[in-house]
């Protein structure tokens, strides 16, 4: 009876929403692609900031199960190569909500660099009109709310030995002391109001501003402080001493489970991805010794790594010296890209620092994405602690992040044309994305990014901190290794700062398999350009080679090598 219902609705679908002259397999996979895309999981103007409820969580993977049904019946042999992947994608994407259930991930949200909590500051954007100010006020309003329904799944989460490990919240205070001020106009989330449009009224600003007063001083800091008094009296005392999260119920399964999404793949195991990266570390430090004897150091290799540490060559003297370096070398970044791209987005970037309220706990840099069509991307540069920012792994960083890494297919992501359906072009996958950035890296040689031996060291010290990535990721999650092992591993291998390798240690405890990503896709990417320069010889071209990976937008590493070993093909035939 079930799957009679399923066809018997599928045909309704294909009937309502069949183009003329458009196949019924066509036409039935857009009826589900527009019921998933029209779907609304919640009401926004009644939860603002989202809903995050055990209740919710099951009707979206009720509701994912029930698409994945309808997929079943459509025929993929009459669908356009473009439908093909949507048709692959989907069902990747329906599934991710149903194990987001399955596993209970909503029990846990926090992260090392992040939580449901430190996400707010994101919130935070510039006041552009009087419509924005007010939805922005609706959001701080509803901050109760949204911290009632997160401590009721962190409290449930405790109860079944799922929170995150204590060893990873040394200095989170700072994740919700730095929003407890004595002055409402010093909170961060005031910041907007202090530069409102100009065209408001005088009644609209009064009233704005005496809103943004009331939301600060008896939602957002008593909030902050509720906050605060969970964490300290309640949650930490009761967080799980054990790393990995294998220890802890249905972990093994869990990780498997993060293994096969974050590669998007389900054909390594944990140990096939732990002896890929000791291979890897092995072939990376012997180009980094070349190096070392290159600049004529005299010393062992650890030896270098603490002089890469310590010397002051290697490190901006103050926040503005380090932001400008790095606008420089995106500006150098950006000259290049002609040369090895056919597409260029539309929308541009700039480079800025990490928000002082969430840099002492973040990375040393991030792309964050503009919010709605009239904002930039942003290429943000960590100015907190710089003795821990080095100079000669910045070229990297730059790359990876603006362009031509995140930014650069980001924005091609967003800007894909009418027959690329939406949810595609608001699709992130790591293997894809992080797999591309770290891909970039290795491009910018082309690119001439690298001008000294050093910053071919910094390139060097990125792409095996990636790689120790795959080793201590599984060390924590499937082999039981200690805090401690992952630290020694990280600061023996890689010219990371210390500071850098502590925070990137809990990074990878905090949130499992999503670390390896960035090394699975980068060589498959270089696997599938070394196959396709080889067989095609002097008819390879670079700018063809990016086109035919970024065209269709974030896919997953098996469609990747579908498309270019048929773009292998169809050149060699001419």
């Amino acid at each position: 009876m079930k799957q009679l219902s399923v066809l018997f609705l599928v045909s309704i679908l294909v009937v309502a929403c069949t183009k003329d002259g458009e196949n019924p397999s066509t036409g039935a996979l857009n009826a589900i692609i527009t019921e998933y895309q029209d779907h609304e999981s919640y009401d926004d103007s009644i939860y603002p900031l989202g809903l995050f409820t055990r209740d919710h969580y099951k009707n979206e993977a009720d509701f994912a199960q029930s698409l994945l049904d309808k997929l079943e019946s459509i025929d993929e042999s009459q669908l356009s190569e473009t439908d093909r992947i949507s048709l692959r994608l989907l069902p990747y994407v329906l599934t991710e909500s149903i194990d987001y259930y399955k596993y209970e991930r909503f029990l846990n949200p926090l992260l090392s660099d992040a939580g449901f909590h430190s996400s707010l500051p994101y919130r935070v954007r510039p006041l552009t009109s009087y419509r924005r100010a007010k939805a922005y006020l609706l959001k701080l309003n509803a901050i109760p709310d949204y911290v009632d329904q997160h401590l009721i799944n962190l409290r449930e989460g405790l109860e079944k030995g799922v929170s995150q490990p204590r060893v990873i919240f040394n200095g989170y205070e700072s994740t919700y002391d730095d929003h407890i001020v004595d002055d409402y106009k010093a909170s961060y989330f005031y910041s907007p109001f202090l530069k409102l449009p100009d065209d408001l009224n005088e009644k609209q600003r009064d009233s704005v501003l005496e809103a943004a007063k009331e939301a600060i001083e008896s939602k957002v800091i008593p909030q902050f402080k509720r906050i605060k008094m969970f964490f300290e009296t309640e949650y930490f005392p009761k967080t799980r001493t054990s790393l990995g999260v294998s220890e802890t119920p249905g972990g093994n399964d869990y990780y498997q489970n993060r293994i096969n999404f974050y590669t998007t793949s389900t054909e390594y195991t944990a140990e096939d991805i732990h002896q890929i990266g000791l291979k890897e570390v092995a072939r990376i430090k012997a180009q980094m010794e070349l190096i070392i004897d290159e600049v004529g150091f005299e010393g062992s290799f650890a030896e270098f790594l603490q002089f890469l540490r310590t010397d002051e060559q290697f490190y901006a003297k103050t926040p503005d010296e380090l932001l400008m370096k790095a606008r420089d070398m995106a500006k150098r970044a950006d000259e290049q890209l002609p040369r090895f791209f056919k597409t260029l987005p539309r929308k541009p970037y700039g480079v800025a620092p990490v928000p002082d309220a969430i840099a002492p706990k973040y990375t040393g840099g991030r792309y964050v994405g503009p919010s709605n069509d009239t904002d930039p991307g942003y290429y943000w540069v960590n100015t907190y602690n710089l003795p821990s920012r080095t100079l000669y792994t910045l070229p990297s960083l730059t790359v990876h992040e603006a362009v031509p890494g995140h930014h650069l297919q980001g924005a091609l992501n967003s800007e894909l044309g009418d027959s690329i359906p939406q949810f595609r072009k608001n699709l992130y996958l790591s293997a894809y994305g992080e797999g591309w950035g770290l891909y970039t890296e290795f491009l910018a040689n082309d690119m001439n990014m690298y001008t000294t031996p050093y910053e071919h060291f910094g390139k060097y010290t990125y792409e095996m901190w990636r790689a120790c990535r795959l080793v201590v990721d599984t060390g924590i999650h499937a082999k039981g290794w200690t805090r401690d092992q992952v630290v020694d591993f990280m600061a023996s291998n890689t010219a990371l700062s210390l500071h850098e390798v502590n925070t990137e240690t809990d990074r990878y405890i905090s949130w499992p398999g999503q670390a390896l990503s960035y090394k699975i896709g980068e060589l498959k990417i270089r696997e599938l350009r070394n196959k396709a320069m080889e067989e095609l010889g002097s008819d390879f071209d670079i700018r063809e080679f990016h086109e035919i990976i970024l065209e269709q937008g974030t896919v997953t590493l098996p469609i990747l090598e579908e498309r270019i070993l048929a773009y292998i093909e169809r050149v060699k035939n001419g």
